[in-house]
């Protein structure tokens, strides 16, 4: 038998996400960053969303704060300028960073405020019903899209990183999956890198995460994995974006 990796000091291993649901895998890689970057839990603080997100309230012992709808990024200004010293990120949603918080996603970025956002993206509002967000993609059945996302009446979904990458402030930018096990370790690389760039006065930055919501999306789980390989990544394509203020 292979050896299990234990569960990072800074996880309870308490879980109410849906089965299949990528937020899970998410917090384990964000609190094996932290331990491994040998951080204290109180070293570093979570701003926290409203949605889905607010579930690793009860999963996550790092120290957070929950934030007003799509608020997270300001939230984490004010603590980031309040104390310099922490780890500061905002864990969100796509429905709170880039339909309600866009304008609070996007100023964090042309102040370059000294934060990292966290976005995990399923092209949906997860806890309220599988609405559509602006990351759906075009066709895309969802509760208020029952015959597919239409360009002409609901537009292109949005990148926001297409957004972000215009400040030559911003001093990383990256967008990465939960789908495979490869992509999980290439996204943990992209949180270190974030964390670490911003520990050392670097900048803004933002790892965006594509992530299955199979209750939502009507899909089991293994089809969930299986279309964002199919059909998201085209849309929201993988890699490092920016780094130290270069565009890749």
């Amino acid at each position: 038998m292979g050896m299990t990796k234990k569960v990072p000091a800074y996880v309870t291993g308490v879980s109410s996400f849906c089965p299949g649901c990528g937020h899970g895998i998410v917090v384990r890689l964000i609190a094996e960053v932290v331990e491994e970057m040998g951080l204290k839990q109180y070293d570093a603080i979570c701003a926290l969303a409203v949605g889905c997100c607010c579930l690793v309230n009860s999963l996550m012992t790092i120290d957070r704060i929950g934030c007003p709808h799509g608020r997270a990024a300001a939230g984490a200004s004010g603590i980031k300028r309040c104390r310099p010293d922490k780890l500061v990120f905002t864990y969100q949603g796509d429905g709170d960073a880039i339909a309600i918080g866009f304008s609070e996603t996007v100023y964090a970025a042309q102040r370059n405020e000294k934060i990292t956002s966290i976005i995990i993206n399923n092209n949906v509002y997860g806890m309220t019903g599988g609405q559509a967000s602006p990351t759906t993609l075009v066709g895309q059945k969802t509760s208020t899209t029952p015959s597919g996302r239409a360009l002409e009446t609901n537009g292109p979904p949005v990148d926001i990183m297409k957004h972000l990458v215009q400040f030559d402030s911003v001093a990383y930018l990256a967008r990465g999956s939960v789908h495979d096990a490869k992509n999980v370790m290439a996204t943990k690389k992209y949180l270190r890198k974030a964390f670490d760039i911003q520990m050392a006065e670097g900048g803004y930055g933002c790892v965006e995460i594509l992530s299955p919501c199979p209750t939502n999306w009507h899909m089991v789980p293994k089809d969930a994995l299986a279309w964002i390989a199919a059909e998201v990544i085209n849309s929201y394509p993988l890699g490092e974006i920016k780094i130290g203020g270069e565009p890749k």
